[in-house]
């Protein structure tokens, strides 16, 4: 009688049972991931004598990062110096002061270990880079960079790298010179007319730059307009003010997926540059083979042969390559090129190309405007050897040694990426320490740029003459000099933002002195890549012929 009147009780407690069961499962996987997994991991580096700050639950040492970087950036630097250090990536500053510069950090519940030994950074770029990989960014971060080289990884980069790669040949980027060349001084007009005999005008040139290295980065991409491209610009500008919000937070798995404004908002950018980049791509489609086609090679062309090319081959082979249940072999959809990959690659281009440049640019001018010495050693080689008024040829360009010498100190001082991550595919030595699978590792790129033990006592100090026997002798090591990268994953479009740089700075050398306004304040920051927090307004007055 007892157990025939249990078992509608136990019937009825089943359901609750299986959802203690749950609950209980899911409490167990949020300590397992938030508490006892970050507490391993720290004793484990705690006995290989790496240590950092402590662990807290959830949020790690973001909180402390945030609050560290917004005091940092609530004051300018008066007066204007180069040891940006402090103020630009503070929280390893301040932590590297206590816990020496291989320390443990948080990010989240996810460990990031800080390298700043080059010959541990060349292990983990060159000689083991098989063991590591780049991490995978913020959601909202991977949609403005778009899933192009920068984020591709394994067999699928290399293929996207050797189909892009022939656009960034020295071949091909010499056909952009005059290209080039007639926008910078179109723009250069604009503003040049404003200039009365003896007058100066106040430019400023970290916005006028980005709208400069537009038209080029247009040209190179798609090899049209700027007035083709320039929605593309507009819309991932906008979304960039979402990005850089997320850089700072923790990454949360599946917020992405949420309707919040922010995340609403962001999700109607990617689908209007996708919408903008498909129209581009079905105009480009409808004149290849024309005689409309550009002479130079540009990515967006490069892709769309390579797409037509592997649609037509696993055409030619899909009774081959299709196995007994119907679907392709993995290296067949590897190598294909879709639509979707053209659009992101051109994502990518379009925001890396133009940041990087436009950076570059900014920064080696305000440091010619702060050392009037340099410039006029660099103003004096640009009329030597191109001439006051003609547009500099290639071959002009490579011996104007001085202004490269200038670029790479800038470059050095001020590089666009300050920090770069990998993340161990596999548990690994690097070095003397053994690093746990999935462990991320923080290259502090501006850490290593201003060590005085690399760089000598005047690390901190605008001095090109460094470079004047080449990069690998400019440090005494020669990894020491990473504003691109090393190794087999060197960002692509070096020798783009070089030759763009180089020719923007002759042209602007042979017509104009400049020296910073009085209303500049000098405050480098972080938004992503490094920029003046409050612009950098420049005057420029014309050069007195002799």
């Amino acid at each position: 009688m007892g157990d025939m009147f249990s078992w509608p009780w136990k019937l009825s407690s089943f359901p609750s049972l299986v959802l203690l069961l749950f609950t209980s499962f899911l409490l167990y996987k949020a300590l397992e991931l938030f508490w006892w997994r970050p507490r391993r991991i720290e004793k484990h580096f705690v006995k290989q004598g790496i240590r950092g700050p402590p662990y807290q639950f959830f949020i790690g040492n973001v909180k402390e990062m945030v609050s560290l970087m917004l005091k940092a950036s609530s004051h300018t630097m008066t007066p204007p110096s180069h040891n940006i250090l402090p103020r630009v990536l503070s929280f390893y500053h301040h932590w590297k002061k206590i816990y020496g510069s291989t320390f443990l950090l948080w990010f989240g519940p996810t460990a990031r270990l800080t390298v700043a030994d080059p010959d541990l950074i060349r292990e983990i770029f060159v000689s083991r880079s098989e063991f590591y990989e780049r991490h995978e960014s913020h959601p909202l971060v991977r949609q403005l960079e778009g899933e192009g080289l920068v984020s591709l990884r394994g067999e699928k980069w290399a293929h996207h790298r050797k189909i892009i790669t022939p656009t960034f040949h020295m071949d091909n980027l010499k056909l952009l010179i005059p290209i080039i060349g007639k926008s910078v001084l179109d723009a250069v007009e604009k503003w040049s007319s404003r200039l009365s005999e003896g007058g100066e005008v106040e430019i400023e040139v970290s916005e006028w730059y980005q709208s400069l290295t537009e038209e080029a980065i247009t040209r190179i991409a798609f090899g049209m307009s700027y007035e083709d491209g320039k929605t593309v610009f507009q819309l991932q500008a906008q979304q960039m003010t979402f990005a850089a919000e997320a850089f700072r937070n923790v990454f949360i798995p599946g917020y992405r997926f949420l309707p919040t404004e922010k995340n609403t908002k962001s999700w109607k950018l990617d689908k209007e540059i996708r919408r903008s980049i498909m129209k581009l791509i079905g105009d480009r489609r409808g004149t290849c083979g024309g005689s409309t086609a550009p002479a130079t090679k540009d990515l967006m062309g490069l892709m769309i042969d390579a797409s037509e090319r592997t649609a037509a081959t696993t055409t030619a082979t899909a009774n081959v390559d299709r196995g007994s249940d119907g679907r392709r072999s993995p290296m067949t959809t590897m190598t294909e090129i879709t639509v979707h990959d053209i659009v992101e690659e051109c994502k990518t281009f379009f925001f890396a190309g133009k940041q990087t440049t436009s950076n570059l640019l900014t920064w080696t001018t305000v440091l010619l405007s702060m050392h009037p010495h340099w410039q006029s050693l660099a103003r004096a080689e640009v009329l030597h050897v191109c001439g006051s008024r003609d547009i500099p040829s290639r071959d002009h360009l490579a011996k104007l040694k001085t202004l490269g010498m200038i670029l790479n100190e800038s470059l050095r001082l001020y590089p666009p990426a300050v920090a770069t991550i990998r993340r161990s595919k596999t548990d690994v030595m690097l070095g003397k320490y053994s690093i746990l699978r999935g462990t991320e590792l923080l290259i502090p790129i501006i850490a290593v740029h201003h060590d005085t033990a690399l760089w000598g006592p005047d690390a901190h100090e605008f001095n090109p003459a460094r470079f004047t026997d080449g990069v690998a002798r400019a440090a005494r090591h020669p990894a020491a000099f990473i504003p691109f990268g090393l190794g087999a994953r060197t960002c692509i479009g070096r020798n783009l933002a070089l030759l763009h740089a180089k020719l923007t700075l002759a042209l602007l050398l042979q017509r104009f002195e400049f020296a910073l306004a009085p209303s500049y304040r000098h405050a480098p920051t972080v938004l992503m890549l490094l920029y003046p927090q409050h612009g950098a307004p420049v005057l420029f007055r014309r050069v007195t012929e002799s």
